[in-house]
């Protein structure tokens, strides 16, 4: 067998490369999604160098797009998707309309005819799954309300564009001439939506008890491989299932068999078995999108292009938050909103691609709707970050604390303690606090983590503590005792040189599970490391000699 299958070579081309851009844009403090992106221009066919096999690309691409909307599901219920079906269905439509109606005004502007501009528009008005779900897990806003209307939004979009890919071959030949009988169109409609309404009649009363049955079997025999296996084979398995048999996305799919088994007890550890895999793949998608890039398009088409552009990020934008107001949302849920879906993905590939196999699209339209994605796919974390920035998500400790100053209630020097993770060893540490009068801070990343220590009523911060934004809200320039709960020593590394960076006075305790990861936090500036197994030993130690000096028989 050959060392360089074009499989294994797209994997590697795409992974290797990506993880030196990815470096490099950390390096250049900006969005690994941008590092990602040129990876995939740097492999893909329109530049010198090596080529990586764009289809397979784009079908690995498609594991990280089940994985990642599988584990949306998890943190999603029935009772939060109808939570937002006033404003997530009639938002998603108005929308679409409305981008619709602007890429059909540029189609006639560069002389298409109005099919061709239909399809263009419609490729425009939906967003990609990957890229929204990134920017509200970056923005950890999955799981507060304007995340869920996002999310929701999303799967009305989803829905709709499934109903368009089935049509399109039918209103193509309409277009083209070659009529089918309104009796036709309507079985059409109608065995589409019966095909969608029977799938999720199938997940939300056959799986919902077939699905958590499989996990809970699978996580009592006691073995991780088989647990995890089980995992991915329901991810996978049902959203093949549902591609296949139902006609449904395959992130339609991932999503609802995630959803099914989102409120038991065993759906977090399920996310973290996915979660490597999930990243990894997430990637790929990136790396897919940017391979399928031919930056002369730029040069020949530059006004096309940013007209593209300016319809999917501003047009798109200020659609979004109109309608948002208009039914008496917040401006920074309509905000949230409007910078999640200022971006094109999936759906738009196969829409330009099955238009132009219709001979509907013109190949320029494909070209342009490639152009618009990567453009937006590139600065849309840039947008998000400013339409939707973390100063206007949630108020910052030391923001309360500066208002406090001001009302002349400022509390006593010494109160403010941070505490970084609530897992196993964090959420000891809080309830050994409890009735403690000095002010305890917690942040935490992962959502079911960080409503659980609300419910316990700590403060808390939500987002990753390695971020100097997190760590601002957390208010640590004015604390004075830092505790990195968390299990990873060489993050807590990171996290402890950025808290002293900000506060040189702070006291850093941390924990670690190496000699390596000791050294690394004590040479890093960590005051005091505790190692979970020296404590261990030292603690068997001491019961092993008070049990020899109870047992030690008595001398005459």
């Amino acid at each position: 067998m050959p060392h360089t299958t074009p499989l294994v070579g797209t994997v590697v081309a795409g992974l290797v490369v990506a993880f030196a851009m990815g470096a490099l844009a950390h390096r250049l403090r900006i969005s690994p999604v941008a590092g990602y992106l040129f990876a995939g221009v740097l492999v893909g066919p329109f530049t010198p160098g090596i080529v990586a096999d764009s289809a397979l690309a784009n079908e690995l691409a498609e594991l990280g797009v089940i994985l990642l909307m599988f584990g949306v599901g998890l943190h999603f219920s029935v009772k939060d998707l109808l939570s937002v079906k006033n404003i997530a269905v009639p938002g998603a439509v108005l929308q679409i309309a409305i981008a619709t109606a602007m890429g059909v005004g540029l189609a006639a502007w560069l002389g298409w005819s109005l099919a061709g501009g239909l399809i263009f528009g419609l490729a425009l008005s939906v967003a990609s799954t990957v890229v929204l779900l990134r920017a509200l897990q970056v923005g950890n806003l999955i799981d507060t309300e304007r995340g869920r209307i996002a999310v929701g939004w999303l799967i009305v979009e989803d829905l709709a564009m499934v109903l368009v890919l089935v049509l399109l071959p039918a209103l193509a030949g309409l277009a083209n001439g070659r009529a089918q009988s309104g009796m036709d169109l309507a079985w059409t409609i109608g065995l589409m939506l019966a095909k969608v309404g029977g799938f999720i009649a199938l997940m939300l009363i056959v799986g919902k008890r077939v699905i958590p049955a499989a996990l809970h079997w699978a996580a009592h025999t006691g073995s991780r491989e088989l647990f995890r296996l089980a995992v991915l084979a329901i991810a996978l398995g049902v959203a093949f299932g549902a591609a296949y048999f139902f006609d449904v996305s395959f992130a339609l799919g991932a999503f609802f068999a995630g959803m099914v088994m989102g409120e038991k007890q065993l759906s977090r550890r399920a996310a973290e078995e996915t979660l490597p895999l999930r990243d990894a793949f997430a990637v790929l998608f990136f790396v897919s999108v940017g391979m399928l890039f031919d930056p002369s398009v730029v040069v020949e088409n530059a006004g096309a292009v940013l007209a593209t552009v300016l319809i999917v990020i501003v047009g798109k934008s200020l659609a979004a938050v109109a309608i948002v107001r208009i039914f008496g949302h917040p401006t920074q849920t309509a905000l949230a909103v409007a910078a999640s879906l200022a971006q094109i993905g999936e759906f738009s590939f196969m829409l330009a691609a099955l238009g132009v196999q219709l001979e509907v699209l013109p190949e320029e339209g494909r070209d342009l709707i490639l152009a618009g994605a990567i453009f937006s796919i590139f600065l849309n974390p840039l947008i998000f970050r400013w339409l939707a920035g973390r100063h206007s998500l949630v108020k910052s400790v030391a923001a309360a604390e500066r208002e406090r100053r001001e009302a002349g209630t400022t509390p006593r020097p010494g109160e403010r303690l941070i505490l970084i993770g609530y897992g196993r060893v964090g959420r000891l540490v809080a309830e050994g606090m409890t009735g403690d009068p000095r002010k305890l801070v917690v942040v935490e990343e992962r959502p079911d983590l960080v409503k659980r220590a609300r419910e316990s009523g700590h403060t808390v911060i939500a987002g990753n503590a390695s971020s100097e934004d997190i760590l601002d809200e957390a208010g640590v320039e004015e604390a004075t005792r830092l505790m990195i709960a968390i299990p990873e020593g060489f993050e807590a590394g990171v996290i402890a040189q950025r808290a002293r960076q900000l506060n040189p006075a702070i006291q850093i305790l941390a924990r670690a599970h190496s000699d390596e990861e000791v050294d690394h936090l004590t040479r890093i500036g960590a005051d005091h490391v505790v190692m979970g197994e020296r404590e261990i030993a030292r603690r068997l130690l001491e019961l092993l000699r008070s049990t020899k000096l109870q047992n030690r028989p008595e001398t005459a």
